[in-house]
């Protein structure tokens, strides 16, 4: 089955799941196919599929991944003894587990293509990483508090685990708490991970972006948290944006 064929099988069991679209024009364009599956991800609720699907969707993802590229973190230079600097898409790096910045919700974004890293963590990893989510949120009972850390498989994205931490969301003014959860969202990521015997984490850039935290002053309390509570756990700074990546140079180029 080509890639092709895998997409719009993928497509058409996803249309089918929900009456509402069921007679939705399928489009011939390839990058049109990629955003209508991945929407229909994106919108689908958490809940268990047939074992065919995931089969297929598994490949299909996979593929995708691999075309991307995979960077592995044993062929990244240091920026210091234990701490890398990457600028790329986390869902092609292969190490030990990636930090993906989580709504309270814990059961990723909703919103079609949107291009926050939830919504990418979870398009790539494929529809098993909601239901583990919700596994997990329904046991719990409540909304994820923010500045805790969950931990779940990563299914087909090319790391093993995926961590989900929820920060801060800034309204007006960073306050002190602010801070401290923001610091409280970086060790408890390495805790888990260094209580899983996980190696190596990636962190995105906690709670800028959609979250409006200051990116300078998130970065400052990211390179500060982890230095001191990352131990023998090898850690990846992951910017996406040129900015954040001149930010992140600067910061661990100091002693």
């Amino acid at each position: 089955m080509t890639q092709e064929n895998k997409r719009l099988f993928l497509i058409q069991r996803l249309l089918k799941e929900q009456p509402q679209y069921r007679n939705l024009h399928v489009p011939s364009d390839e990058t049109e196919q990629k955003d209508l599956i991945r929407s229909l991800m994106n919108i689908r609720p958490p809940r268990p599929i047939g074992e065919d699907f995931l089969a297929v969707q598994d490949e299909y993802l996979q593929e995708e991944t691999a075309a991307k590229g995979i960077t592995d973190i044993a062929d990244l230079t240091p920026a210091e003894p234990g701490i890398y600097l990457w600028q790329g898409d986390i869902t092609t790096l292969k190490c030990g587990a990636v930090v993906n910045a989580a709504n309270s919700g814990m059961t990723g974004c909703y919103i079609p293509c949107h291009r926050c890293i939830d919504n990418c963590i979870h398009t790539y990893a494929g529809v098993q990483l909601r239901l583990a989510c919700e596994s997990i949120m329904e046991k719990q009972g409540h909304e994820e508090p923010t500045g805790q850390a969950k931990l779940t498989p990563a299914f087909n994205l090319p790391c093993e685990y995926v961590l989900h931490t929820v920060g801060p969301i800034i309204h007006g003014r960073v306050t002190e708490q602010d801070r401290a959860l923001l610091a409280s969202c970086y060790r408890s990521c390495l805790a888990l991970a260094q209580e899983r015997n996980i190696k190596s984490v990636a962190f995105c850039c906690i709670s800028t972006g959609e979250f409006h935290f200051p990116n300078e002053l998130a970065a400052e309390i990211a390179v500060q948290t982890v230095r001191r509570c990352k131990g023998d756990t090898e850690v990846i700074f992951n910017v996406f944006k040129n900015a954040d990546y001149e930010i992140y140079r600067e910061l661990l180029g100091r002693a």
